[in-house]
């Protein structure tokens, strides 16, 4: 076979490719960046590319998206209105401050019909040991009803732990719900749940995917983290459920995550959320409001104000990214961050550039340590753009960072399963807490403080002596970042 041969065979292997690529990444709306990217994987690992973007790249389809789509509700618009008029001031001396708040408030009614609730008692939890026994404790104490639904619900440990109590309240007669993704909970066999489903519980996987082998995207995962017990007693934030998250993978050793446990009105939106999931997922086994799932509230409890958000592929709006946006832009004194995954989109990273170079106090923590080596790279590439800027950045190295929490000026905060990369914004179905108040905003940012004694400080001139070799990892995990 003459040479001329075989350069027209790979040239027509090459083009078939090229043209296959096409065709494939403009067969679903994505925005230009990820465009860009996935025709990169394609054309530069032919045949490989696609079974990569078998992996990453597909979408979900129509039918199942409009089963978690929010559906219009004139009568919760007009609810939504009503409460609007009726909030009462924010307390505090600033101004600005007062403003900021009210702008996001009528944001995220707006886009994700979010209630507002003031009656609220909050604690915070960065230890997974204290959280889950916290956790069991009220599972145990609960008189009606317990809703559970996380990314990750690993049999081993943990995971027996808590199944073993959710069984003993459905043996009481107790309504027992469990929603969990089956990416996220990988290795977790559907019979797992078995003694739940004995005892008169119901668990069952996100969207009913069952197996990883027949829906094997990676992408459009179920990653919140939400506990609903009896309407009163909720729980949001980073963790999961599984033996890593308190500690006890020897890759990982200590585990340090955010979550918040939630008393009073701001469970009937963690509720709500679960119900919405719950009712997408298994439609012919709905579950219908009762008396039960509306408690009677007590005035005295505390005054926190906060509002859950949800978001996910089902809307273009990307609610909690506009949250992030919106207090980013709102901040004036300090911007303190924590995500094992520190890779924005363009809107963001300018957002957070700008901030800096306005004289903003912006703090930055990260692990020091991968979970996900391109994902990791990619983090480190734009850590060392906002060190350039001036943002000051902490390499956590006790364990593995996986709190993701944002905080401003001793205001606002936001707590949940979101991370600060394209994954959270575009891709996967989140939740997060964003909290008014003043006194949980100063104790996680002591928190921040706390940890950075557990942290390095990453100079530019640090970044700048890294290898040449691992310079370009960063680069190149960069342009990937769009798709991972």
């Amino acid at each position: 076979m003459s040479w001329n041969i075989i350069n027209t065979v790979i040239l027509l292997i090459f083009t078939l490719n090229t043209i296959a690529a096409v065709l494939t990444v403009f067969r679903e709306r994505r925005d230009i960046a990820a465009t860009w990217a996935w025709l990169l994987v394609l054309n530069l690992l032919p045949i490989v590319g696609f079974l990569i973007y078998a992996f990453f790249g597909r979408k979900l389809t129509h039918r199942q998206l409009h089963k978690v789509r929010i559906q219009p509700d004139p009568e919760l618009t007009d609810a939504l209105k009503r409460q609007q008029s009726m909030l009462p001031p924010y307390s505090v001396d600033d101004t600005h401050q007062e403003s900021s708040v009210k702008n996001m408030i009528e944001l995220f009614q707006n886009v994700d019909h979010s209630f507002v609730t003031m009656n609220n008692q909050v604690a915070i939890f960065t230890d997974g040991t204290k959280l889950f026994d916290d956790l069991k404790s009220e599972i145990l104490n609960a008189e009606h009803n317990v809703y559970i639904e996380f990314y990750t619900f690993y049999n081993d440990q943990l995971g027996q732990s808590i199944l073993k109590s959710l069984v003993a309240k459905a043996r009481e007669g107790i309504e027992v719900r469990v929603l969990y993704d089956s990416w996220g909970s990988m290795g977790t066999k559907r019979d797992f749940f078995d003694p739940l489903r004995d005892a008169g519980g119901f668990a069952e996987p996100f969207l009913g995917i069952h197996s990883n082998w027949r829906d094997f995207r990676l992408n459009f995962r179920n990653h919140r983290k939400v506990v609903a017990i009896d309407g009163w007693t909720g729980y949001i934030g980073g963790f999961n459920i599984g033996d890593q998250y308190v500690g006890r993978a020897k890759k990982f050793g200590y585990w340090r995550d955010t979550h918040l446990k939630v008393e009073g009105d701001g469970v009937l939106a963690l509720q709500q959320r679960f119900i919405r999931d719950w009712n997408a997922t298994v439609p012919e086994n709905e579950l219908d409001l009762n008396q039960t799932h509306f408690p009677k509230t007590n005035d005295g409890l505390g005054k926190t104000m906060m509002q859950i958000v949800g978001s996910g592929p089902d809307s273009d709006l990307e609610q909690v990214k506009m949250g992030y946006l919106r207090m980013i832009n709102s901040a004036r004194k300090r911007l303190y961050i924590q995500t094992p995954y520190l890779i924005p989109d363009d809107s963001v990273l300018n957002a957070l550039r700008s901030a800096i170079l306005s004289g903003v106090d912006v703090r930055i923590m990260v692990p020091h340590m991968p979970d996900h080596p391109f994902v990791y790279r990619a983090t480190q590439y734009y850590a060392r753009l906002l060190a350039e800027d001036g943002a000051k950045i902490y390499f956590y190295q006790k364990g593995f960072l996986h709190a993701k929490v944002l905080t401003i000026d001793d205001a606002i905060s936001s707590v949940g399963s979101a991370n600060m990369d394209f994954r959270s914004f575009k891709l996967n179905f989140e939740a997060n807490a964003f909290v008014y108040d003043t006194t949980l905003a100063s104790q996680l940012r002591e928190i921040f403080k706390a940890d950075m004694a557990n942290s390095q400080l990453i100079t530019p001139t640090d970044f700048r002596q890294m290898s040449l070799w691992l310079r370009f990892k960063q680069a190149f995990s960069r342009l990937l970042s769009p798709i991972l």
